[in-house]
């Protein structure tokens, strides 16, 4: 295991890989992640897939089998998707085991298109999990009001999920209440909850670039001594909102009502950094994994990234050593004008809408190497 993970984990934190890939899987080069950097999951989306898709011919000839089968490029995708994430479940099964069932799961989302339908969402998680049918399967159920009823539904059957696309404190809150209260039924009827995981994937980086725009615009209609304070914030908004969703993690989980389910077994959701690569290239590249490091906690990073962390990373415990100055960093952001609320609202909705439009161009991925096989098939 490289030093700087090892010292990670130490602190308490996991580094998981948010990218897979089949070449990933037959190509050995996930399993030396595994085994030479200390990676402890994978999480997947539909950029991720449709990327892989996309790419070189790895997924040719399964389309191929599932053309002759006559399936449609819907189920063309669940098909070569759940092999993907069922044999990435077993490389990393003996991690899973080894650490009792705290690390080595591997997310599957459901549709982008069915985060506000939680009969939808309810439907095709149960399908999911049966098809890929590993006890280290987390499922990704967006954190909209629509999907936390869904969420506590699941967790209560026994299911693990990835509660993703988190940008507010509040949706936070809602979430994680909801993973308690699906093992609060969980353990009224008398199942055990010992082997029940879940984070609350808690999106960083995407923060600072919306809120860095709006400050940029303010900027440049400010006087000199104005657009000094404003460029202060730029920048801190990310990891003030992720260290006050820390704090409260830390106030629901050392809680009175947790307390029951901490003694009958359950670990705590933990929270997990996703979108930490740094998109502005004035920001440290490691910005998002150097000051989000505290116990209980994952961060989910692209190849680049980790690469950059392993390199170059900081590793003390950050996540909660300056709570007032994340406090006073929102304080400064209303004082500016800035409505963090309508940000984390618009974030939500925009995040649906990316996720939605990656799945729909994956899609005509598929369809597009479905009809250049299936004519390949047929000229020859």
């Amino acid at each position: 295991m490289n030093q700087r993970v090892a010292a990670l984990l130490e602190q308490g934190q996991s580094i998981w890989q948010d990218d897979i890939a089949r070449s990933m899987l037959t190509g050995g080069s996930l399993a030396s992640m595994i085994s030479d950097v200390g990676i402890r999951g994978v999480t997947s989306n539909p950029t991720i897939f449709e990327k892989a898709i996309a790419a070189g011919s790895d997924y040719d000839d399964q389309i191929g089998a599932l053309i002759d089968q006559g399936k449609s490029a819907n189920e063309i995708f669940d098909s070569v998707a759940v092999d993907d994430i069922r044999d990435a479940c077993d490389l990393f099964r003996a991690l899973y085991d080894a650490s009792d069932g705290a690390d080595g799961f591997v997310s599957i989302e459901v549709s982008p298109d069915l985060a506000r339908d939680a009969d939808g969402t309810r439907q095709q998680v149960r399908q999911l999990w049966d098809a890929v049918n590993r006890p280290n399967l987390m499922v990704k159920i967006p954190g909209t009001v629509e999907g936390a009823p869904v969420i506590e539904e699941m967790l209560a059957e026994g299911k693990n999920i990835n509660v993703t696309l988190l940008f507010s404190i509040e949706a936070y809150e809602r979430v994680a209440n909801a993973y308690i209260s699906g093992l609060e039924k969980r353990l009224a009827e008398g199942l055990p909850v010992d082997r029940i995981a879940s984070v609350a994937s808690f999106f960083v980086s995407r923060v600072d670039t919306a809120v860095d725009k709006l400050l940029d615009e303010k900027i440049a209609e400010s006087d000199p001594g104005g657009a000094e304070m404003l460029g202060a914030l730029r920048g801190k908004a990310a990891v003030a909102n992720a260290q006050l969703a820390y704090a409260l993690f830390k106030e629901l989980f050392h809680s009175d009502r947790f307390e029951p389910l901490r003694a009958a077994g359950a670990r705590p959701q933990r929270p997990l950094w996703a979108s930490t690569g740094t998109k502005n290239p004035d920001y440290p590249d490691t910005l998002y994994v150097d000051t989000l490091i505290g116990p209980h906690t994952v961060n989910t990073m692209p190849g680049k990234t980790i690469q950059a962390f392993l390199d170059h990373g900081t590793v003390r415990r950050t996540v909660d050593e300056n709570l007032d100055g994340a406090a006073q960093v929102m304080r400064d952001l209303e004082a500016a004008g800035i409505d963090f609320s309508a940000v984390t609202v618009r974030l939500e909705k925009e995040g649906i809408d990316l996720f939605v439009a990656s799945y729909e161009q994956l899609l005509d991925g598929v369809e597009s190497k479905r009809a250049a096989i299936a004519s390949s098939v047929t000229a020859g």
